[in-house]
């Protein structure tokens, strides 16, 4: 990545959009990513909550506990 120190070099058309990349445009989205990244980390969790208890239940278990003795008979 460029830095600001090095921007100067770049010609000002070019250096406008280094900038845009680069450099923050607004001090009130500090931490925004992190923020997002928090969410997304919940989103998660909740996803696997969900198939833990999806997995947990009787029927989902004898379906699975089938497929495996299934794929491990020898035909």
């Amino acid at each position: 990545m460029s830095s600001p120190r090095t921007i100067h070099r770049i010609p000002r058309l070019t250096r406008r959009r280094a900038e845009r990349l680069f450099l923050p445009n607004d001090p009130d989205d500090t931490g925004a990513a992190t923020a997002e990244y928090a969410i997304a980390t919940m989103a998660a969790v909740a996803f696997a909550g969900l198939l833990v208890v999806i997995m947990r239940s009787d029927e989902v278990r004898g379906i699975l506990t089938e497929l495996v003795r299934r794929a491990l008979t020898v035909a």
